[in-house]
């Protein structure tokens, strides 16, 4: 029954910040914004559904029961879903799931910004992690943690490529 709770919260959640993707697209590029970085986008989307259809495989087909350090990692959870909501509030409008540059912009260096360059990819992460632990799916935990970190590879230096030609994005975080 958890696992149905928090699998169709984050189900909902997800639809909800497609929308707002692409309310934040058409925003964006009326402004003159363009997409870097497409050719690794549908393998992103087929990463990301692939991860959720394996962790209700693997939880109810497998019948995975809820792990006994379930109480933490809630909580761990819990906090992921905080910072998660803080990276897309200070994104505002410039959060997509895309790579959509909008050239002489600067670049967003408030909230979690303010600390790190990529705090919502370090959540996304976390929770392709801890989502799975939560309800001992290990297969999904550690399958789809080499496959994040394998499409991070790709879409952080396109996407850094990208904000360093058009933006402030060398000065913003030349100190870091």
């Amino acid at each position: 029954m958890l696992f149905l709770i928090i699998f169709g919260f984050v189900i909902i959640q997800r639809l909800v910040e497609l929308m707002a993707a692409k309310r934040n697209e058409k925003w964006i590029k009326n402004k003159g914004a363009y997409e870097a970085g497409s050719s690794h986008y549908p393998v992103m989307i087929a990463l990301h559904a692939g991860f959720f259809i394996s962790l209700l495989f693997e939880v109810l087909a497998a019948g995975r029961p809820v792990s006994a350090f379930w109480a933490p990692l809630l909580v761990l959870f819990g906090l992921t879903q905080i910072v998660r909501i803080w990276c897309l509030l200070s994104l505002g409008r410039y959060w997509n799931t895309k790579i959509l540059i909008l050239p002489g912009a600067k670049v967003v260096r408030r909230g979690p910004y303010k600390y790190i360059k990529h705090p919502n990819y370090v959540i996304v992460t976390i929770e392709i992690l801890l989502l799975p632990l939560l309800f001992q799916a290990y297969v999904t935990a550690v399958v789809f943690t080499f496959l994040n970190a394998a499409m991070l590879s790709v879409r952080i230096p396109a996407e850094e490529k990208a904000l360093k030609r058009l933006t402030n994005y060398t000065e913003a975080f030349q100190k870091q």
